[in-house]
């Protein structure tokens, strides 16, 4: 008979996706690499993606809100990034933080991905509500229409 350890060693065994040292480390040196060849993308990159990580430090068990945030941040950082690489100068590759405009337009999309986290279930509470109450005001409209029919035939209750 098995025992638990030996099914938790076998199960050890078997989780292929776990990274040992050296493929950590290959990782990092990758990186590295990418954060030093393509500096400036990856500072705008980060400083743009810094609401996205703020809640997904904060709130991660939330994957609906970070979802939500996270690709209306993507779209602000890719808009402001496509037009950092449209006017890349290398001897100003720093310009684009610089430039508050583009800080505003990534967490201004930050901003709006949260609004709709909040506001949408709201508008969507009342369109569904105001459609059941449309639904009921003609249920009650064809009820009255019937009774108005059936009166002489079917006795009230009363």
């Amino acid at each position: 008979m098995k025992t638990p350890k030996d099914l938790m060693s076998k199960d050890k065994q078997k989780n292929p996706t776990k990274l040992g040292f050296l493929g950590k480390f290959l990782i990092f040196i990758c990186l590295l690499f990418v954060g030093f060849t393509i500096l400036p993308q990856v500072i705008i990159i980060g400083l743009g993606l810094l609401p996205t990580l703020t809640i997904v430090l904060t709130e991660s068990k939330n994957i609906n809100k970070i979802t939500t945030v996270g690709c209306f941040n993507v779209t602000g950082v890719i808009v402001c990034l496509n037009s950092f690489i449209k006017q890349f100068n290398e001897n100003i590759p720093f310009s684009m933080n610089e430039n508050i405009a583009n800080v505003v337009i990534m967490l201004i999309s930050a901003a709006i991905g949260v609004c709709l986290y909040y506001i949408m279930p709201d508008i969507f509470a009342l369109i569904f509500k105001n459609s059941a109450q449309h639904r009921l005001k003609t249920i009650n409209a064809k009820l009255e229409k019937l009774k108005q029919n059936w009166a002489n035939i079917v006795p009230d209750d009363n």
